[in-house]
């Protein structure tokens, strides 16, 4: 094997070891929070030294940010990308409600963004920017989806695509805490509450009341 060739394999299983441990941490996130995460516990669950764990993060904090964006990136992955594939408008919104209950489905333990959501919402500093930076960019993207389907026509003109977002948005966390008190029919609820938000904004519905001023 040549220098190059040597160097690239050394740099493919540095990848592979990195991302088998991120999806670790990701696992243990879930469960335990992004602050319970230590270089220790993720190290003997992945069968490891710890200084095979620190060889990947240099720090205990530094685990925490990239384990968060790996489960971004697999979020996005998973959600986003398939339904960008689909035509713009209501096809891609569903397609986003569809791919989004997956996720939540297949990951029983729990949301490590929520999770994150709720670890760093009352602790200033670069981690809880960093968090919120993430939350909002997902919000940006889904107002965007909303957007564009005013935009084709899919739904009614003067619809809100921040107050849709915000809606379509709110029902997916409360899928999130259904499913422990009411895990036989959280998703059908969720997927009936998804087609009724959807169905009041159709362009040929008649246009919801507007609520009342304090």
């Amino acid at each position: 094997m040549t220098p190059a060739a040597a160097a690239t394999a050394s740099t493919a299983k540095g990848a592979s070891t990195r991302g088998m441990l991120l999806e670790r941490a990701c696992g243990m996130a879930a469960k335990v929070g992004l602050e319970g995460l230590t270089i220790g516990e993720l190290a003997s669950a992945a069968g490891m030294s710890k200084s095979g764990v620190f060889a990947h993060f240099g720090s205990r904090e530094d685990l925490v940010r990239q384990t968060l964006d790996w489960a971004a990136g697999q979020f996005i992955a998973e959600v986003m990308t398939p339904a960008l594939r689909l035509p713009r408008g209501m096809p891609r919104l569903r397609a986003i409600g569809n791919a989004w209950l997956a996720w939540i489905s297949e990951h029983p333990d729990g949301c490590v963004f929520l999770g994150a959501a709720m670890e760093y919402d009352g602790r200033p500093g670069p981690m809880r920017d960093h968090v919120a930076s993430m939350l909002e960019s997902w919000r940006a993207a889904l107002e965007r989806a909303v957007a564009l389907a005013v935009e084709e026509g899919h739904l009614r003109a003067g619809t809100d695509p921040a107050l849709v977002a915000f809606q379509f948005q709110a029902l997916m966390q409360g899928y999130h805490h259904a499913r422990m008190h009411h895990p036989q029919s959280a998703r059908t609820l969720t997927e009936r509450a998804i087609a009724d938000l959807f169905a009041r904004y159709q362009a040929d519905a008649p246009a919801p009341a507007a609520s009342p001023r304090p």
